[in-house]
């Protein structure tokens, strides 16, 4: 009886396929940590890219792929202004269109906040913080339609300036500093933890 339970468990999460949407965080979350391949979870995260771009690629890697549920982490590139400036409000018109259409193919979708960041060491002079809390409060008052799921990985992981935590991120020596971008293992396993929570819900 035993061995057939196992079987069933590796059936019912391919049933219910999670793909994680998103940049250069969520593509270097499967060089971390064995989280996706433990889980059976899809990553899909392509490094450097804006909403624009990641709008423009969601029907081929989220709805052709039928999954259950899309998890959606994105923004910090537009901020970056990785592609040029952007809005906020376009910013966040390209995060709910690609919400759009997950809805209108039955795909459950969790909104991610975006993570904290002081500021851009590859492009400096900009100090997104406030932009930051700005689209999250946004994705909050959005997320209470009931067309997404909010996690909230900011709040517990921003430091005094709004910014990533130095022991959540890894040292630049390209830069002779915390890259306050990018997680390192333990901001992964902390993500890990939270986003764990809301999957355990729906799935």
């Amino acid at each position: 009886m035993k061995s057939s339970n196992i079987e069933y468990r590796k059936i019912y999460t391919k049933e219910k396929k999670v793909i994680f949407f998103g940049n250069s965080i969520t593509q270097s979350w499967s060089d971390y940590t064995d989280f996706f391949n433990k889980n059976g979870y899809i990553n899909k995260g392509i490094s450097g890219q804006t909403t624009d771009q990641m709008l423009l690629r969601f029907k081929e890697d989220v709805v052709n792929e039928n999954p259950y549920c899309v998890v959606i982490l994105a923004g910090i590139n537009d901020l970056a202004e990785n592609n040029g400036p952007i809005s906020l409000e376009d910013i966040f018109e390209n995060i709910k269109s690609m919400i759009k259409i997950a809805n209108d193919n039955n795909i459950k979708v969790i909104l991610s906040s975006i993570l904290p960041a002081y500021e851009f060491l590859w492009n400096p002079g900009i100090y997104p913080s406030n932009d930051i809390i700005f689209l999250n409060k946004n994705f909050i008052e959005y997320c209470k339609s009931g067309n997404a799921i909010y996690v909230d990985y900011h709040s517990s992981m921003k430091d005094k300036r709004d910014g990533l935590k130095d022991e959540l991120t890894y040292w630049r020596d390209d830069f002779n500093g915390y890259d306050g971008v990018h997680p390192n293992k333990k901001g992964y396993l902390k993500m890990e933890k939270i986003i764990s929570k809301t999957l355990k819900k729906i799935l």
